[in-house]
C-alpha cells in the first residue's frame, strides 16, 4: 500500500478537451471516435454534494473524476467509483493500463490485477491499495474491506505441497477504519462479511492446518477467534446489522466441495447462546449455502439442499478383460439422452448445470426459539427474502419449463409465511417481466394482469382490480408481438401503504386504497405527452415511496417533439408546471438518499450528455458538474431533423434524421438507413461514441452522409413486408423532400433489423447497397436453430417474440416461407454485404451462409465477412474497427463512386497468422 497527495484540487471546468477557440472545427475521424470519453458508473453522494463516475474512452484508459464544492480530482485508470455514506471518501478500481494488458501474453494477463485508490474528499488525498480484486465502504462508511487478488506461484513444489480445491484457498484481507486508519490485514480469508451498522466484521481463515471464524471490532482493529478447528472448513459467514448474532457454516476439509456435508452453527457475539443445526436426512447444508441475517435480527435465512448426488466417473482400461467389458466399455460413452418429456431441452439445460449443482433452497431459522421453516423447495424454488415481513414473495417457473421452448418465459408468484412455511397462489402462468410487487408495509401486493392492476389485501385476500372501471387502456398501447400485452409498469408506493401510483401509455394515476378511488394527476394523452415518476430515492429492497404525491418530479415526454422536461407541482396554480426544460433529453435522473438533491444528464444530437445538479425545489438553476461536452467543440456536428410520412396503412410515422454538417436546404446527399424498431425517439440523444458492430452516426456525418432512422411497427404474421413498408415510405419521404440522392442511399441492419434489410432488398430496388449483420436469411430452418448464448431453441422467437410470426412452422409452413429472405432471393438486384461471428450465440451462424449460398447460386452481389470466434455483437476491438472501415468503404464505393478496395473487387485468400 502506498500514498500519495495531489498538488491539490483542479478546478471542475478544466479538461482534456481542447476550447473551440484553440482550434478551427474539424473533420471527425475514426481516431477521434476512439478518443472520444463517455460518462460511465455515475454515482452521487448520500448528501448531494458530490459526484464521481470515470470518463471513458472508446480505446484506452479511464480517467476516474471527483468533483465537490466547484473543484475535481482525477484517478490515474478509476473506474467503478463507490461513495462512503458519510460522504467523505471514494473507492475506484484501477485497472492496469489498456498498453499492459495488450503486451502481455495470455498467461501474463491473469497476473495482471487492478489497484483500488481510496479518495479523500476533504484533502485530494489518494491512498494506493495494490493488487487487490474487489473492495466495499461497510454500510455506515466508517470502513472499507479489501480482498486482494490472489498470488500467482510458479513454483511446482508449492502447488504440489497445498492439495486443496482452489476455492478452498484463501486471499489476504485488509480491513481499514475510516476515521481511526487502524488497519489490519488478514491472511488466508476465504469469505468474509460487514456489518451493516456496527463496526464489526467476520471472516472465515482458512489454512491446510487450521480453519477459524474470526470476528474483529473494526474502530480499534482488535480479534478474537470465535471458532477453531483442525480438520472442518469453514464455508459461509454471516453477521448481523448491529454485530449481536454470528453464524457459519463448516465441513469436513478431506471431503470434495462438491460432495461436503455442512453443519449451521448460530451463536451470539457474547457467546450468551449457541446451537448447532447438523443437517437432516432430507435437507442438508453445503458448501453453497449462503447466509442473510434479516433486518431486525430476529431471523436466519440459509440455503439448503437434497442429498448430494455424485457425479459418474469415467471408467478406465486397467487390464486385459476391460478390453471387452461391458460395464468398462460403457462408462466411457460419450451419450445424452434427448427426451420428449424433460423440461428443458438439452443445451439449455447444459448452460444450467453449474447452476443447478450449487442450487440451494431457502430455509428460515427464527432466532428466538432456534427454530427453522423450510420455505423453498424444487417446487417453489426461488424466495424473495430482500422485502422482509410475515409474508415473503415467491415464485417458480417449473410448470412453464417446457413451454420455455416456444411460449417465452412465465412464472407462477406466491406468498410464502415465514412462521409456517404456508404457500398462497397469487398469480399463475405471469411473464417474469412482469412480477407482483410489495407493499413497503408488507400488507398489500400490486401486479399487473390483463390490462389492469389488481391489487391483493394480504389479511383479508380480498382482491381488487383497481383500473377496471376506469375509461382508459393500462396495456401497451404499442404492443405489436403475439403474446398477452404488457402493462407500463408499477409506479411507486406510498410510503404508509395507502396509496400507489399506476401509469397508461401517457398519464400518471394515483390510487387512494383506502377511499377506493382512482386520480388522474397528469393530462398528457391529447397532447401525446407520457409522463413518469422521477427523482424518488432507490431503496435496496423493495419499492420506490413517495409521501404526498404533488412532492413529486414528473419527467414529461413530448411524442411530437420527442423533447423532455422535468415538472413540479405549483400549489398556486393547482397544476403541473416545467421545472426545467429545453430542447434536450433529459436522463439518468437520480436523488441524493439525504438531501433534496437531483442529479440528471442533459443532452440532444449535438450536446454531450453532462450532468447537472440542482436543488428538486429549483431545478431551473441547476448547474453542470460535469464538462465533456467540451470535447464536441472542435468538430463540425450534424444536424438533426424530425421527420412524418403516412404509412401504406394510413398511420403516421415518425424518423429521426442527421443531416451533415453544413448542409444547405436543398442539396441531396447519400443517405444511410439504420433502424430497428422505435428509434426516432433518439432525434435528443447524443450519438453513441463508439466503434462497433453499428455504424457511428456522428462519423458517417462527417464524411458527407446523411443518417435516417425510422421507426417500424409490425404486423403479426407480416413482420417482413411491414417493414419494408415503413422503410420505403421513409425513404421515398426523404426523397421527396430533395434531401436524399435516389441513387446514394445505403440501409444497414443488425441482428432484427439484419433480417429486415435482408428482406426488404427482395422486396424493392430503392436502397442500392446493403450491409446486413448476423440475419436470419431462412425461417424453417432458424425456427429450430439453437441460440448458443442460453440453449434454447429458436422457436419463441417465431411463435412469441420478435419474429412475429405468432403460429407453429407446422400451422402456417407458407407464412415463415413467405417472410425468409431467401424465398426471394432471386428478386434482388441490391448489392449486399453480409457480417457474421461465427460463434454467434443468438442466431446460427449458418443463417448467413444460407443467405451467401442463395445469392452466390443465383448470380447475386454479395460479399460474406466471418469473423472468427466472434458471438453476436463483435468483441475484439480490431474486428470492430476492421468492420467498421470495410461497412464504410462498401458504402463509400456503391452510393459514392470510389473505387472498389480489392477484397470487394476480387475477394480475400483464406489465410491463417504465423505462429512465431
Amino acid at each position: 500500500m502506498k500514498a500519495r497527495v495531489l498538488a491539490g484540487w483542479l478546478l471542475a471546468g478544466v479538461s482534456m478537451a481542447c476550447s473551440a477557440s484553440v482550434l478551427a472545427k474539424s473533420q471527425l475521424t475514426l481516431e477521434d471516435v476512439m478518443a472520444f470519453e463517455t460518462i460511465k458508473d455515475m454515482q452521487l453522494s448520500d448528501n448531494g454534494k458530490i459526484i464521481a463516475y470515470s470518463a471513458q474512452p472508446d480505446r484506452g484508459d479511464a480517467r476516474g473524476i471527483v468533483a465537490a464544492n466547484g473543484a475535481e480530482v482525477q484517478v490515474e485508470r478509476g473506474v467503478k467509483p463507490q461513495i462512503s455514506a458519510t460522504n467523505q471518501f471514494v473507492l475506484f478500481e484501477s485497472k492496469p493500463s489498456l498498453l499492459e494488458h495488450e503486451k502481455a501474453s495470455k498467461k501474463e494477463r491473469k497476473s495482471l490485477h487492478s489497484d483500488f485508490i481510496l479518495v479523500d474528499t476533504l484533502t485530494g488525498e489518494q491512498t494506493t491499495f495494490e493488487n487487490v480484486k474487489s473492495g466495499e465502504f461497510s454500510e455506515s462508511g466508517n470502513a472499507l474491506a479489501l480482498k486482494l487478488a490472489p498470488v500467482e506461484s510458479d513454483s511446482k513444489d508449492d502447488k504440489d505441497e497445498d492439495k486443496r480445491e482452489k476455492a478452498d484457498i484463501g486471499q489476504g484481507l485488509t480491513l481499514v477504519h475510516l476515521n481511526t486508519n487502524k488497519k489490519l490485514s488478514l491472511s488466508d480469508v476465504t469469505h468474509y462479511q460487514l456489518a451493516k451498522k456496527g463496526d464489526w466484521a467476520i471472516a472465515a481463515v482458512n489454512t491446510p492446518e487450521n480453519h477459524q471464524v474470526v470476528l474483529v471490532e473494526l474502530s480499534n482493529m482488535s480479534m478474537r477467534v470465535v471458532a477453531e478447528s483442525k480438520d472442518q472448513q469453514i464455508a459461509q459467514v454471516a453477521i448481523s446489522d448491529s454485530g449481536a448474532w454470528l453464524a457459519y457454516t463448516q465441513g469436513d476439509a478431506e471431503q470434495p466441495r462438491a460432495l461436503r456435508t455442512h453443519e449451521l452453527t448460530v451463536r451470539r457475539a457474547d457467546e450468551s447462546k449457541t446451537k448447532t443445526f447438523k443437517g437432516m436426512t432430507s435437507w442438508r447444508y453445503s458448501v453453497n449455502s449462503g447466509l442473510t441475517f434479516s433486518d431486525d435480527e430476529q431471523q436466519l435465512f440459509v440455503g439448503r439442499t437434497k442429498v448430494f448426488e455424485q457425479a459418474p466417473k469415467r471408467e478406465k482400461v486397467e487390464t486385459a478383460e476391460n478390453l471387452t467389458s461391458r460395464d468398462t466399455l460403457l462408462g466411457q460413452r460419450d451419450l445424452i439422452i434427448w427426451h420428449g418429456d424433460d423440461p428443458r431441452i438439452k443445451p439449455n439445460e447444459a448452460k444450467q448445470y453449474d447452476k443447478v449443482q450449487k442450487q440451494t433452497y431457502t430455509a428460515v431459522l427464527h432466532l428466538e426459539p432456534m427454530n427453522l421453516v423450510q420455505l423453498a423447495d424444487e417446487q417453489l424454488p426461488v424466495v424473495n427474502t430482500k422485502q422482509q415481513g410475515e409474508w415473503l414473495l415467491a415464485s417458480t417457473d417449473v410448470p412453464y419449463l417446457k413451454m420455455l421452448t416456444w411460449a417465452g418465459r412465465y412464472k407462477d408468484f406466491y406468498l410464502v409465511n415465514i412462521n409456517t412455511g404456508e404457500r398462497r397462489l397469487i398469480v399463475a402462468q405471469q411473464s417474469v417481466y412482469a412480477p407482483p410487487v410489495m407493499a413497503p408495509t408488507g400488507d398489500k401486493l400490486l401486479y399487473y394482469r390483463q390490462g389492469n392492476l389488481h391489487l391483493l389485501d394480504l389479511n383479508s385476500g380480498r382482491k381488487r382490480n383497481l383500473t377496471g372501471d376506469l375509461d382508459v387502456s393500462f396495456a401497451d398501447e404499442d404492443h405489436d408481438y403475439p403474446t398477452p400485452t404488457p402493462g407500463y409498469g408499477l409506479g411507486p408506493w406510498k410510503a404508509d401503504g395507502t396509496g400507489l401510483i399506476g401509469y397508461d401509455k401517457y398519464d400518471v394515476w394515483e390510487f387512494d386504497l383506502n377511499g377506493q378511488s382512482a386520480t388522474k394527476l397528469t393530462s398528457g394523452r391529447d397532447a401525446q405527452q407520457q409522463y413518469r415518476v422521477v427523482g424518488l430515492v432507490e431503496p435496496k429492497a423493495g419499492p420506490q415511496t413517495y409521501a404526498d404525491s404533488q412532492a413529486l418530479t414528473l419527467h414529461r415526454f413530448d411524442y411530437n417533439t420527442k423533447l423532455d422536461q422535468l415538472q413540479r407541482f405549483d400549489a398556486q396554480a393547482q397544476a403541473w408546471v416545467s421545472a426545467r426544460d429545453g430542447e434536450y433529453k433529459i436522463a439518468n435522473v437520480m436523488r441524493a438518499k439525504k438531501a433534496d438533491v437531483l442529479l440528471f444528464s442533459e443532452e440532444n444530437y449535438q450536446t454531450f450528455p453532462d450532468f447537472h445538479l440542482g436543488e428538486q425545489s429549483n431545478l431551473a438553476t441547476a448547474k453542470a458538474v460535469t464538462q465533456l461536452g467540451t470535447q464536441t467543440d472542435k468538430f463540425a456536428w450534424g444536424k438533426p431533423q424530425l421527420i412524418r410520412w403516412m404509412n401504406s396503412d394510413g398511420r403516421e410515422i415518425d424518423g429521426a434524421l442527421f443531416l451533415p454538417p453544413g448542409y444547405n436546404a436543398g442539396d441531396k446527399v447519400p443517405v444511410l438507413v439504420y433502424y430497428y424498431r422505435f428509434m426516432s425517439q433518439r432525434l435528443t440523444e447524443f450519438p453513441k461514441m463508439h466503434v462497433n458492430h453499428r455504424p457511428n452516426f456522428a462519423w458517417y456525418n462527417a464524411n458527407g452522409y446523411a443518417v435516417f432512422l425510422p421507426d417500424i411497427r409490425f404486423a403479426i404474421g407480416y413482420p417482413g413486408q411491414t417493414a419494408v413498408d415503413a422503410l420505403v415510405g421513409g425513404t421515398q419521404k426523404l426523397i421527396d423532400m430533395g434531401i436524399a440522392d435516389p441513387d446514394k442511399i445505403g440501409l444497414h441492419g443488425h441482428s432484427w433489423s439484419g433480417y429486415q434489410t435482408a428482406f426488404a432488398v427482395t422486396q424493392t430496388n430503392i436502397f442500392k447497397a446493403a450491409v446486413s449483420g448476423a440475419p436470419v436469411s431462412n425461417m424453417t430452418s432458424a425456427y429450430s436453430g439453437i441460440r448458443l448464448g442460453t440453449g434454447l431453441a429458436r422457436q419463441f422467437q417465431y411463435e412469441a417474440g420478435q419474429s412475429r410470426i405468432g403460429a407453429t412452422l407446422y400451422k402456417q409452413p407458407f407464412v415463415y416461407w413467405e417472410n425468409s429472405p431467401i424465398a426471394h432471393v432471386e428478386r434482388i438486384q441490391t448489392p449486399m454485404m453480409i457480417m457474421f461471428g461465427d460463434i454467434d450465440d443468438a442466431v446460427p451462424w449458418e443463417q448467413g451462409i444460407e443467405l451467401y449460398l442463395a445469392m452466390r447460386r443465383t448470380g447475386k452481389d454479395v460479399i460474406m465477412l466471418q469473423y472468427q470466434d466472434e458471438p453476436h455483437h463483435l468483441k475484439k476491438y480490431p474486428n470492430k474497427l476492421d468492420y467498421t472501415i470495410r461497412m464504410k468503404q462498401y458504402f463509400d464505393h456503391y452510393l459514392l463512386g470510389e473505387k472498389a478496395p480489392e477484397w470487394i473487387s476480387s475477394g480475400e485468400a483464406f489465410y491463417q497468422y504465423r505462429k512465431d
